[in-house]
């Protein structure tokens, strides 16, 4: 929460004005959070907005800047060149406090310390001697701090949620505002020659008259002409004057279900409301003037979205994101306005009659589960662009960005530099409202850049083509939410999907013969929270943990039916395993453990090769481990949502990185060695740069790796797979081989089964399975291109358990 506002700095051994600096003040929130203290990476990019009110959102009509938080971290953006700055906050704990920052410098220059519970919204007054500061309705308490000083020179109890303050125009009060409270708060005290003595805050409450059970959610005092109004927003829609003399002078109906947002000149006022709507009105008399062109609507395919045409176009029995703040820069007369899908939009509002777009970027809504880094291809051309990186989240949505400024492979469209490349028939679901369980859990490229696997919470697992973007296999494959997708690495010979659940079982699919079912492996009695392939040809291995504190190491061997992995290795440990990754040269298993430890496996073998810490924390457990791609360091991510890197053969901490406000739910290194990206719970994704010492020593050790590789027989190109469908289309009923037909012996619990006379397949579970036969189609369709071009492309449908998912993917060019 915080103000970004122009003061002027004194120096303490001369009474002359020496220079004027552009602080930001900050104040934040009762949750643990850290800085950057190891130069050895840095914060190049953020991709995420975090904002929930007005009270998070800000602009400098100086300099142009907008500045939002994005997790713990400040994003300070120029909307005009698209670049970023970032501040981040600097103290560990949980004792709230209100920091002052110097923008230019990205410094802090200032740290108030006298709230509890924390703190809700924070103002500089206009003359920047001032700062007043409203805790949470616990904390129930208004300070007025000497912020030069660090000293609290008036306070007072409120007892109201309150969740907006604002300043007037001369310095001598600030109102707050919030349910059923409206309150005028008088500085006269400030006159005394006590300056260091904290007085009771004089405060007296806005009369309300018939809006008294209304909940203000905004409030701002006027500029200008107006300088001695107040102008407060309600919830219901109300647009609210005060007079000089507190009283409810007049108010105008907004039209809309629901007001969140306020802004105010000294020619407009901007009202935020639902549906995407924002509203001009004028101060002297609350005339309205217009209402601004919406964002793009819930579920749009932002592919479409070519023209700027077709972004101010109106469409009917469509829904926009709410508008949660606003923004006004009257001397670029820019309105910044930040909506409740996480989307960020600033209007040119130069004409009201022609309204502009200068700036836009979408992000994940929600929780970030899981990213991947798309693979280095050599033997055929890739689908996507170098730089290229996937994510998905629980607003169901899969989106591809792209790290190389570079890049014009693929035409921005009028959105925010983002084009979609992935989507689906399926029902639009707005990200706000949909159930807790949905999304997407887990996603993985196969290696040879062609398909793309994701699984939800849900249990279904979907493949896309990536370069047709559409859906070729859609089936409901688990009982519970699918944990972990692994392709088999080419090194092995094989062209192997595992997917792993909180059922306890893992699938291994043949990706080679349409994604058919090989082998189903029960051994964990708990979630399986990660496996991985390893191995050559002939000695292609499989390892996999979980919350049941195991690890086994499975080898594959061919039998009549195909390939079948058979136990070799079993180890137990006395702490629960959360991830795993295997270093490049294939000897060993990095896992990370409950108790914050790092141990190392060697594969062929199944023995503990070493164990160090893998977080500089005393508290939490690890989340995820990451090898780089040359197998000289590995990331970590704690519970405490700290980010660590380590050398992986001596176990030296190398570089911290602290800024997400959430447990971080994955980590990449970029191929080219330069970045390393985070993505976590907050909805952000953080791309951090790596030092050029550590990416030179990884790429020497990539060409090494490379000298020294043995040459591996290559198995003969497969056709790219160009079929399209689903589970729902096949003719087979799947059973187990040792079940016997109907009639004949037990009957099993649970099996696939099919419906008769239909040529439509209803899923089942898979819980307690052995062994199936396949998930394929027994007539597929020729993988010809000349068979494939008179095939009429499927359609989604919604049938038995699976669910249908909307997945949009994005380019974005990160500059």
């Amino acid at each position: 929460v915080f103000v970004l506002q122009e003061h002027v700095a004194l120096s303490l051994n001369r009474s002359a004005l020496l220079n004027k600096m552009t602080t930001l003040l900050w104040s934040i929130m009762p949750i643990k959070t850290f800085f950057n203290v190891i130069p050895q990476v840095t914060l190049e990019k953020v991709l995420g907005i975090t904002s929930a009110g007005n009270r998070a959102l800000a602009c400098d009509p100086h300099s142009g800047l907008v500045a939002y938080p994005a997790g713990c971290v400040v994003v300070l953006l120029n909307p005009k060149k698209n670049k970023q700055h970032h501040i981040l906050n600097s103290s560990s704990g949980h004792m709230p406090a209100v920091r002052v920052w110097d923008v230019a410098e990205r410094t802090q220059v200032a740290e108030l310390h006298n709230h509890k519970y924390g703190v809700a919204c924070v103002a500089f007054s206009p003359n920047s001697k001032y700062i007043v500061s409203v805790g949470y309705q616990h904390d129930m308490i208004v300070n007025v701090w000497a912020w030069k000083k660090n000293v609290v020179v008036a306070a007072n109890k409120v007892s109201s949620k309150v969740t907006a303050v604002s300043f007037s125009d001369d310095s001598s009060y600030f109102v707050t505002a919030g349910n059923r409270h409206v309150k005028f708060w008088y500085l006269d005290h400030t006159k005394s020659p006590k300056v260091n003595a904290t007085v009771p805050l004089l405060g007296r409450s806005g009369l309300l008259g018939e809006l008294r059970n209304n909940f203000f959610s905004d409030v701002a005092c006027g500029k200008g002409l107006k300088a001695n109004s107040t102008f407060c927003i309600t919830s219901s829609g109300l647009l609210c004057e005060f007079n000089d003399k507190r009283m409810l002078d007049k108010w105008v109906e907004l039209r809309t279900s629901m007001a969140t947002s306020l802004s105010v000149s000294e020619d407009l006022i901007f009202c935020g409301c639902a549906d995407g709507t924002a509203r001009a009105f004028s101060p002297t008399d609350l005339h309205f003037i217009c209402t601004l062109p919406h964002p793009h609507s819930l579920g749009t395919d932002i592919a479409t979205v070519t023209e700027a045409s077709h972004l101010f176009a109106f469409k009917e029995n469509v829904h926009c994101p709410d508008t949660v703040a606003v923004s006004y820069d009257p001397t670029n007369r820019w309105l910044s306005c930040v909506y409740s899908d996480h989307s960020l939009y600033v209007w040119d509002v130069r004409d009201l009659r022609k309204v502009g777009k200068v700036y836009s970027a979408l992000y994940h809504s929600s929780c970030v589960w899981s990213m991947e880094v798309y693979p280095e291809t050599r033997d055929r051309e890739p689908h996507l662009s170098p730089g290229s990186f996937l994510s998905c989240s629980s607003d169901n949505t899969i989106r591809l960005w792209n790290t190389d400024a570079q890049n014009t492979t693929l035409s921005p469209n009028v959105i925010s530099n983002v084009k979609c490349t992935i989507s689906s028939n399926s029902e639009k679901v707005d990200p706000q409202t949909s159930d807790n369980r949905t999304g997407i859990r887990t996603i993985c490229v196969s290696p040879d850049g062609l398909h793309l696997a994701s699984g939800d919470r849900n249990g279904t697992l979907r493949i896309h083509d990536l370069e047709s973007m559409e859906e070729i296999l859609d089936v409901q494959a688990h009982d519970s939410e699918i944990l972990c997708l692994e392709y088999s690495k080419p090194e092995t010979g094989l062209k192997l999907l595992a997917t792993a659940s909180r059922d306890r079982l893992i699938h291994v699919l043949d990706a080679d013969q349409e994604y058919s079912l090989l082998q189903t492996l029960d051994e964990h009695s708990s979630s399986i929270t990660a496996v991985r392939f390893a191995g050559e040809i002939l000695t292609a291995l499989m390892i996999s943990c979980g919350a049941d504190k195991s690890i086994y190491f499975r080898t594959a061997q061919k039998t009549e039916e195909g390939t079948a992995f058979t136990r070799t290795h079993h180890v137990v440990r006395k702490t629960t395993l959360y991830d795993m990754d295997v270093d490049p040269t294939r000897k060993y298993a990095v896992i990370g453990c409950q108790d914050r430890s790092i141990r190392i496996f060697n594969i062929c073998n199944g023995k503990q090769k070493k164990v160090y810490k893998g977080s500089q924390g005393e508290d939490g457990t690890l989340i995820k481990v990451q090898m780089d791609p040359s197998g000289l360091y590995v990331a970590t991510s704690c519970s405490d949502k700290n980010i660590s890197i380590f050398d992986f053969y001596t176990g030296e901490c190398v570089a911290t990185m602290f800024g997400h406000s959430e447990i971080v739910t994955g980590l990449k290194f970029t191929n080219d060695c330069k970045n390393l990206i985070s993505v976590s719970g907050d909805s952000c994704i953080f791309v951090w740069r790596l030092c050029p010492e550590l990416t030179i020593k990884m790429r020497q050790r990539l060409s090494e790796l490379k000298q020294n590789s043995r040459p591996v027989q290559k198995t003969p190109p497969n056709k790219q797979h160009t079929l399209r469908y689903k589970a729902n289309h096949s003719f087979v009923a799947f059973q187990s081989n040792s079940c016997e037909l109907e009639g004949s012996g037990p009957r099993p619990r649970r099996r696939w089964s099919r419906r008769l006379g239909s040529m439509d397949l209803k899923v089942k579970s898979m819980l307690d399975l052995r062994q199936l036969e396949s998930f394929a189609m027994p007539f597929f369709p020729s993988r010809t291109q000349d068979v494939h071009k008179d095939l009429p492309p499927h359609r989604n449908k919604e049938l038995g358990t699976t669910i249908s998912l909307q997945t949009i993917a994005a380019w974005v060019n990160l500059i």
